[in-house]
């Protein structure tokens, strides 16, 4: 079971954020350092993550948080960017594998997928998927899945949430996954797709880039 640490994804303990999310893991690691105000304004801005080798478009500054984090007896650099508008979360989470680590990655990104249900307490009846498509830095269009999930958290609002994982390689640094995500925290009033393709939330997709 991978260290509940690594995983941004679904579980019943997101209310240190929001006492109607369900969003843990992207809460644990988001709490400890996402303490600002929520504003109703989006104020979309270029976040270069040279490290991480992307760059992305937030609706506002994102607060940042780097760890070390055990997986499999392997040291797994662990990096978030998250803000907090309304009742959305936006998040960006990176895992760098190094050479020696790249073997790890299917494995990883498929068990990060599998939570996603998991997590949530949701079945395959609240999950669609679509076939859209992401730009690297250079501009070279590549395909990807997104993922869209509606569940009801145990005494709070259905919610609903966007993400999609991308995995890029490089022999001489090792390989990054990506998991970029948009967490509503209401219901919804139409389809979760149609919803979800707003510009407030397809800017944030679109515009990331990793190398």
């Amino acid at each position: 079971m991978i260290n509940k640490c690594i995983i941004f994804t679904l579980t019943s303990r997101l209310s240190q954020l929001s006492k109607i999310s369900v969003l843990k893991n992207c809460l644990v690691v988001t709490a400890l350092f996402l303490c600002v105000a929520c504003s109703p304004k989006l104020d979309w801005r270029t976040v270069q993550s040279p490290q991480e080798g992307y760059v992305a478009l937030f609706p506002g500054k994102p607060d940042r948080l780097e760890r070390h984090i055990q997986y499999q007896d392997q040291d797994v650099l662990q990096t978030l960017e998250a803000i907090k508008i309304d009742s959305d979360i936006y998040s960006i989470s990176a895992l760098h594998l190094n050479q020696g680590q790249i073997s790890l990655t299917p494995q990883l990104l498929s068990q990060l997928k599998d939570n996603l249900l998991k997590q949530a307490g949701a079945d395959d009846s609240g999950l669609t998927t679509a076939q859209s498509y992401f730009q690297t830095v250079d501009r070279q269009r590549l395909p990807v899945e997104d993922y869209y999930l509606k569940f009801k958290p145990k005494d709070a609002s259905p919610q609903s949430i966007r993400v999609r994982w991308i995995v890029r390689k490089n022999p001489s640094k090792g390989a990054w996954i990506y998991q970029v995500s948009v967490l509503h925290q209401e219901p919804l009033a139409v389809n979760i797709q149609e919803f979800f393709s707003q510009e407030a939330y397809a800017n944030f997709f679109e515009e990331f880039h990793p190398e």
